[in-house]
C-alpha cells in the first residue's frame, strides 16, 4: 500500500512540474511575440527619409565661394523648393538647416547629423546665424535635414570656402 502510495505521490509531483514548465514556456513564448510585435511597430513609427522635391535646394545667400571675410561672420542660409520648419517631426517637403564647419561638403542620405562645435543645428527653423572662425580658409557647407536630424544628403548640401582675414 505504501509503495503505490509513494508513486502515485511521485506521478503527481512530475505531472504538476511538467504542466508549471508549459505554463512558464508558454508565458515566455506570449513575452516573445510581444515584444516582436513592440518591435514591429517601433519600426512603423520611424518613418522613412522624405524624398526630395524636384528643385529644392540650399545655398549661401550671403556668402560665396573664396570670399574673404572677418571673424565673427554672418551666415545667411536659403532654401528654395522645400520649407524651413522646426525638428521634431517628419514633415513631407521640410526639414532645416545645419551648418557644418571643416567638416565636409555633406553628410550621407539618412545618417543623423552630429550635433558638436563643428555641426550646428538650427532645429528652430532659423535662417541666420553668427559664428566665430579663426584667421585663415575654412570650409563651410549647408545641410539640410528633415525633423530628427537625417541628412537629405548631397543633394541637400552646398559648400563654400571662405578666407578668413586676421
Amino acid at each position: 500500500m505504501r509503495k503505490m502510495f509513494f508513486v502515485s505521490a511521485t506521478a503527481l509531483i512530475v505531472f504538476a512540474a511538467c504542466n508549471s514548465g508549459s505554463e512558464s514556456n508558454a508565458s515566455k513564448d506570449s513575452m516573445a511575440a510581444k515584444a516582436v510585435d513592440t518591435a514591429a511597430k517601433t519600426a512603423e513609427v520611424v518613418p522613412p527619409v522624405p524624398p526630395i522635391p524636384d528643385g529644392a535646394k540650399v545655398y549661401f545667400k550671403n556668402l560665396k565661394d573664396g570670399q574673404t571675410v572677418s571673424s565673427p561672420l554672418k551666415v545667411e542660409m536659403g532654401a528654395d523648393g522645400i520649407s524651413v520648419d522646426s525638428s521634431g517631426h517628419v514633415i513631407p517637403n521640410s526639414g532645416h538647416h545645419h551648418l557644418l564647419i571643416d567638416s565636409g561638403d555633406s553628410i550621407p542620405m539618412g545618417i543623423v547629423v552630429p550635433k558638436d562645435s563643428l555641426h550646428l543645428h538650427f532645429g528652430n527653423a532659423q535662417k541666420v546665424t553668427t559664428i566665430q572662425l579663426t584667421p585663415g580658409k575654412h570650409r563651410l557647407a549647408l545641410q539640410f535635414a528633415d525633423g530628427i536630424h537625417r541628412s537629405y544628403g548631397s543633394k541637400l548640401s552646398s559648400a563654400i570656402t571662405v578666407n578668413v582675414k586676421k
